[in-house]
């Protein structure tokens, strides 16, 4: 079961971002890539987007956006991505360059045009901010905004996710736009791992495209399993945001009012999720991921890439 949902997908490739892009590539209508500074400064985010559309063959507009947070200095996760954003696999120069450099422009653009067109945010979320702030009808003219990020736990800080620790305001102000709203937070992402079966079970596509995002993850999977405890792979975090609009039958989610910290010493990026079972609470905003199919959604990851791979 897919759902042709048509989105932008803004992204900070990233490994993870990566498998995002394939999955949308297969199973939504990619309507354009857009991307921003995060897991990497800008520059190398859009170069590796731009790789990644000649890997898959495919007709896509990419065009670039901020490369700083709103407020804050540029904090990169190269920690855990490498310098490039991508380090893991030797990767070909791109074959043609951006077909933009204003990614809010572009994502308002194709919402006026395609009435009904998700957002799908898996980095900071920066341009898709500056877009709701520079088109008061964005907010009415989208079918929603599908976003990677926060949780009850973080991996930036005790409670902050880094794509909203990243840029709390950005997020704030996705997160109060006022239309529908899903969020794949740290709770759902760390139960879709690369672990080593299933990259055994990548490595056995033929084809390059595979064969370079077996080593990609790889390389991501080490660098998790070094640092974290009882994991047995890298957590496939950005694709939930895709697979949530494209396979909503793989998750379980409920209804939850959701609000960005942007001002607490110790807790700056939390995501603040309203559990309480108060009569009197605030509605819910945010369709709130909490559980995966991960067998089954790592299944269609990997016939995405089988179907791209040759």
């Amino acid at each position: 079961m897919t759902n042709q949902v048509p989105l932008v997908l803004d992204c900070d490739p990233g490994h993870d971002d990566a498998i995002a892009i394939v999955v949308a590539a297969r199973h939504a209508e990619l309507l354009g890539i857009t991307t921003v500074a995060g897991n990497a400064p800008l520059e190398q985010t859009t170069r590796n987007a731009l790789i990644l559309r000649d890997l898959l063959g495919i007709e896509v507009p990419v065009h670039s956006g901020a490369d700083r947070p709103l407020l804050e200095v540029p904090r990169h996760g190269t920690h855990i991505h490498g310098t490039t954003g991508l380090d893991g696999a030797e990767l070909p120069e791109p074959s043609r360059p951006v077909d933009g450099t204003d990614a809010a422009s572009f994502i308002i653009e194709t919402c006026r045009r395609r009435p009904g067109t998700w957002l799908v945010g898996v980095g900071p979320l920066t341009n898709l901010a500056l877009a709701l702030r520079s088109a008061s009808d964005l907010a009415g003219l989208v079918g929603g905004i599908s976003v990677m990020g926060g949780g009850t736990f973080g991996n930036r800080s005790a409670v902050a996710e880094y794509n909203i620790w990243a840029d709390p305001e950005a997020a704030a102000v996705v997160f109060g736009y006022g239309g529908p709203l899903v969020m794949a937070g740290l709770d759902v992402t760390y139960q879709l791992q690369a672990t080593p079966e299933r990259l055994d079970r990548l490595a056995a596509v033929p084809g390059r495209l595979a064969e370079t995002l077996t080593g990609l993850l790889r390389f991501y999977s080490t660098g998790y399993i070094t640092s974290h405890e009882n994991v047995k792979g890298a957590a496939i975090h950005d694709p939930c945001a895709v697979l949530a609009l494209t396979h909503r039958q793989l998750f379980r989610w409920q209804a939850r009012h959701v609000a960005v910290e942007t001002s607490g010493t110790l807790t700056r990026g939390m995501t603040v999720i309203d559990r309480r079972n108060l009569i009197d609470r605030p509605s819910p905003t945010c369709e709130v991921l909490e559980a995966v199919a991960d067998d089954d959604a790592f299944g269609v990851i990997v016939d995405a890439i089988a179907s791209f791979s040759r």
